[in-house]
């Protein structure tokens, strides 16, 4: 069965992209002026934090049928911050994340653009450290080359998951032999009840020798 698939009018993805702001609470969307033309969604206007700019870009993405997005919006911050104080409060910033460690990261910062550089874990932690700093006040944009380092190569992680494989989960368990097998042992020696059921004859056998 063969599938249809509708396309947006660039009229309807502009009500989308306009109702898209409206929800983000990041962004006022009566700063932001938004034209589709072809799928292509041009935003304009000015905002007062470069956190807000990446936010309406972002919340445009979300908008299905938009092909790409040309952000023009305009900065306009209250005052402006020195390269020195963007530094210091990327730095506090990343010391105050607990997901991230300010000792393997290295910040620049030049006319208001932020570059990272250093090494992680995980790529969730690349993410988090470049969300954290494009949300403070004077960052204009981040370059993030942070590279992702696993504290296991993947050659280690294997040995280790064939290793624990091999270990039984119940302890003192046989692992099974060659033929997959369990080795099992059969004990002679009768168990308790076993042993009294031999000691002592059935009641019956009593009563019988106590009646004749």
């Amino acid at each position: 069965m063969a599938t249809t698939t509708t396309t947006k009018t660039d009229e309807q993805i502009q009500r989308h992209v306009l109702a898209e702001l409206k929800w983000d609470a990041r962004v006022q969307p009566n700063e932001i002026g938004v034209s589709v033309k072809d799928g292509v969604v041009t935003l304009t206007g000015w905002v007062d934090s470069y956190s807000k700019k990446w936010a309406a870009e972002e919340a445009t993405h979300r908008v299905y049928g938009v092909k790409a997005v040309a952000n023009d919006i305009e900065v306009r911050l209250p005052t402006e911050r020195t390269d020195a104080d963007i530094a210091a409060a990327v730095v506090q910033a990343l010391k105050w994340d607990a997901l991230l460690s300010i000792d393997k990261l290295d910040v620049t910062v030049s006319k208001g653009w932020v570059t990272l550089k250093g090494e992680v874990e995980w790529q969730f932690q690349k993410l988090d450290a470049e969300q954290v700093v494009r949300r403070l006040s004077g960052v204009k944009g981040v370059t993030n080359l942070i590279t992702v380092k696993p504290r296991l190569a993947p050659s280690d992680l294997k040995q280790k998951i064939e290793q624990a494989s091999h270990v039984s989960p119940r302890r003192g368990a046989p692992l099974p032999d060659r033929r997959g097998r369990r080795a099992t042992r059969e004990s002679t020696t009768p168990r308790p009840r076993q042993r009294q059921a031999r000691a002592s004859p059935p009641a019956r056998l009593v009563r019988r020798r106590a009646t004749s």
